[in-house]
C-alpha cells in the first residue's frame, strides 16, 4: 500500500510548494521538485538522487510509473496525491501526473573536472530570463558541448522555469556556476582561448580556429558582456548581421557560434 495524501492543506505538501517556488528554500533544504515523465527519466540518467515520487493515479499508472525507474530507484518512497493536490504543485499546464523530489548537486566552478584536454565550454554571463537558460543548455546538449558555465547567475539553476524549458537538458548536460572572476580564472588555469561575442576589437567569428580549447561567451541580450569579459577574451567575435536591428536571442546567438565550433571539428551526425 502506498501512502495517500488529498488535502492541499497537508503540510508537506505546503513544504513542497514552497520548494517549488522560493529559491532560498531550494537552497537552504537541498532539494528541488522535478515535475514530468522525460524530465524525470533524464534526472535519472544525469545521476540526481531521487528521495520522494507524487503520482496522481488519475493522470498516471503505478505500471507506467515503475516503468520509467531502473531497479536501482525501485525502492524510492512513492505517495499517491489527488488531483487538485498534483494541481497545486504542478508548474506546467500539461498534467502527467507525477512529481519528484531531488537533491541537489554542487555545480560550482572549483568542482568541474574536464574530461578532455581540448574542451569546447559555453559560458553566460549573468543571464537574467530562466527561460534563456533553459534554451541555451537545450543548446548545448544538441551540441554536445564539455561544459556550460553561468557567470554570475540571476537564480539557481534548480529554478522550475529553467528545468521546463531546458526540457531536463539541465540534468544531463555538465554545468557549473561561479563569479566573473572565478570563471575566467577557471578558464585561463587551463589555457582555454576565450572568446566573446562583443561588437568591441571584434573580428567575424566564423575567420577563427576553434579546434584548440575554447570557450564561447555571450552576454545578456540587452547590454552585451560586461568589461570585465571583454578585456580579457582571447578575441572578441562578432556574428555579422544585415537586418534593421544589431542583436539577435542569446540562446541563438550561441548556437551559430557553437555549431561553427563543431563543424570545425568535423561534427557528424
Amino acid at each position: 500500500m502506498y501512502k495517500q495524501i488529498n488535502s492541499t492543506q497537508n503540510s508537506h505538501i505546503k513544504f513542497l510548494s514552497t520548494l517549488k517556488e522560493k529559491s532560498r528554500i531550494r537552497k537552504k533544504e537541498g532539494l528541488f521538485l522535478i515535475e514530468g515523465q522525460r524530465e524525470l527519466s533524464l534526472a535519472l540518467k544525469g545521476g540526481y538522487e531521487i528521495t520522494q515520487l507524487f503520482f496522481c493515479d488519475d493522470l498516471i499508472s503505478i505500471e507506467d510509473l515503475n516503468a520509467l525507474l531502473v531497479d536501482s530507484h525501485s525502492s524510492i518512497e512513492k505517495v499517491i496525491i489527488s488531483n487538485e493536490v498534483y494541481q497545486k504543485l504542478a508548474f506546467r499546464g500539461t498534467t502527467e501526473g507525477i512529481l519528484a523530489v531531488a537533491k541537489t548537486k554542487e555545480l560550482h566552478i572549483s568542482s568541474v573536472e574536464l574530461s578532455t584536454k581540448k574542451p569546447l565550454i559555453l559560458v553566460a554571463e549573468a543571464p537574467e530570463k530562466p527561460g534563456n537558460i533553459g534554451a541555451l543548455l537545450r543548446t548545448a546538449d544538441a551540441a554536445n558541448v564539455d561544459l556550460v558555465c553561468i557567470a554570475n547567475p540571476k537564480t539557481d539553476m534548480y529554478n522550475p522555469n529553467i528545468i521546463r524549458s531546458s526540457v531536463g537538458c539541465l540534468f544531463t548536460t555538465p554545468i557549473a556556476v561561479g563569479t566573473t572572476e572565478e570563471i575566467l580564472d577557471y578558464l585561463k588555469g587551463h589555457n582555454i582561448n576565450i572568446y566573446g561575442a562583443a561588437l568591441q576589437a571584434s573580428v567575424a567569428y566564423h575567420t577563427l580556429d576553434y579546434t584548440k580549447p575554447t570557450a564561447i561567451v555571450v552576454g545578456t541580450e540587452a547590454t552585451g558582456l560586461s568589461s570585465k569579459w571583454i578585456d580579457n577574451t582571447t578575441q572578441n567575435i562578432i556574428i555579422p548581421m544585415s537586418g534593421a536591428i544589431d542583436s539577435m536571442n542569446v540562446s541563438v546567438a550561441a548556437g551559430i557560434l557553437i555549431f561553427e565550433a563543431k563543424r570545425q571539428r568535423n561534427f557528424t551526425f
